[in-house]
């Protein structure tokens, strides 16, 4: 199978979604140029899937999953901040002159079942999965040419992890592929020596990135952008996110996510994206992890209705192991956060921000509503008990309520202070078990 490697972005990192091509390829010409600067590639619109699917889910995968410890910056931690419990940590756990490079034989990934991995990404109800090709470390989870062997076809698992996952996801569901690569490696040669040099000099990125990313660098991300929109074979479906190098987070790309675990709590003007993470501690799989240092189900899913009210789309990460496993507690998020969503569906995949995000009343209960405005979702991400008061929503004629996971209309009153009382179903007429949404249709 030929690879081609098209989302990529930042010289910190970047995430984005796109289908996967896995064809021999023929490049031909947008009709529409893009012009490689920010006034002409910020003027492309955002392809409207992306908008439409809402919720992705994030892989942060590498060799820093062998010493599951910290974090995907253990490497920096160790060798250049000298954290003190890193340095314990390796002291303790291996041979004095242990290397880095040392781990990657270890990586074995031999558990790694790329469709089971897919369907549990189909049953977490996401619409899109992003998988981390290559991190700060540097080493690609496909045979990269150009990374010296460091690669996981070359050591480690002996295996195109990107490649079999890409085709994995691709033939048994219908979610979109994307990849993360960072453009930072640390300790490269030449990478060194061009910051060494204050990025006066482009050895990294005449020699390592450009045959690799098609000239995608901190030095010449507007025309690898214009390439991608104006030429690739993705140029219709293409989404990037805001890490194009220094000063552009917010600024400039596609959607923007500013900064990990965004969460402006109102709603943003331009499309934005939460990359958030199911262990509050850490991208990565974590050996030493404990019960409390994991997201609860009713904490996700709040994450995720705050996160879409505001007008974002979730990217929820969870951190495979060294042997191709997702530990169990993140797998059980994952099908918790699927379970609700079968249920309230309706109120976050093709939804748009409402008038008002949040209630103004009543804690806890966000808002969203259909392309068309005919309905309003509100959902109360704790128990509402026996009735809810909604102070941002007045009655008007011919409206009507239910509940999603329940039958039948709810009955409902003008509230004393203005805004909507709605009686409630018992719990156990509600199919739905960590937040609940009533669909309130205005009428003619």
């Amino acid at each position: 199978m030929k690879l081609l490697l098209l989302i990529f972005g930042g010289i910190l990192a970047s995430s984005c979604a796109t289908e996967w091509e896995t064809n021999e390829i023929s490049f031909q010409e947008s009709p529409e140029r893009y012009s490689p600067n920010w006034a002409s590639l910020d003027a492309r619109p955002l392809p409207a899937w992306y908008d439409e699917a809402k919720i992705g889910i994030f892989l942060h995968w590498g060799l820093f999953s062998v010493p599951s410890f910290k974090s995907a910056w253990f490497w920096y931690y160790w060798k250049t901040f000298k954290y003190d419990d890193v340095k314990a940590f390796m002291s303790k756990n291996y041979k004095p002159g242990f290397s880095y490079a040392e781990f990657a034989p270890m990586f074995t990934a031999e558990f790694f079942d790329p469709n089971q991995w897919a369907e549990i990404f189909q049953k977490a109800g996401a619409r899109y999965v992003v998988l981390t090709s290559k991190h700060h470390e540097g080493y690609a989870l496909w045979p990269n040419p150009y990374g010296l062997s460091w690669n996981s076809m070359e050591v480690g698992s002996g295996r195109d992890l990107v490649g079999e996952l890409a085709q994995a996801v691709r033939n048994k569901t219908n979610l979109r592929f994307g990849l993360y690569n960072s453009l930072l490696e640390w300790y490269q040669y030449s990478y060194e020596n061009d910051k060494a040099n204050k990025w006066t000099t482009r050895d990294f990125a005449v020699k390592k990135c450009m045959p690799t990313l098609k000239e995608l660098t901190y030095w010449g991300s507007e025309e690898f952008l214009a390439w991608l929109y104006n030429d690739s074979p993705v140029r219709e479906s293409i989404v990037t996110n805001d890490r194009w190098g220094s000063g552009t987070q917010g600024k400039h790309g596609g959607f923007y996510n500013f900064a990990d675990k965004y969460d402006p709590g109102v709603l943003v003007p331009h499309k934005w994206e939460n990359a958030m993470t199911v262990d509050r501690n850490a991208w990565t799989y974590r050996r030493n992890a404990r019960l409390q240092d994991f997201l609860t189900p009713e904490q996700l899913i709040s994450t995720i209705v705050k996160t879409v009210a505001c007008g974002g789309n979730i990217l929820v990460n969870v951190g495979p192991t060294k042997e191709g496993t997702i530990a169990v507690i993140m797998e059980e998020r994952l099908l918790q956060m699927g379970e609700w969503l079968g249920i309230n569906g309706e109120a976050i995949y093709g939804s748009v921000p409402w008038t008002s995000q949040n209630d103004t009343l009543t804690k806890g209960v966000w808002y969203t509503s259909n392309k068309d405005r005919s309905k309003v979702y509100a959902i109360a991400t704790s128990w509402p008990g026996k009735s809810i008061v909604l102070a941002s929503v007045n009655p008007v004629p011919n409206m009507s309520i239910q509940m999603l996971g329940a039958t039948g209309e709810l009955q409902f009153i003008k509230a004393a202070g203005g805004g909507l009382k709605i009686e409630v179903p018992r719990p156990d007429e509600i199919k739905s078990k960590w937040a609940w949404t009533f669909v309130i249709n205005l009428g003619s």
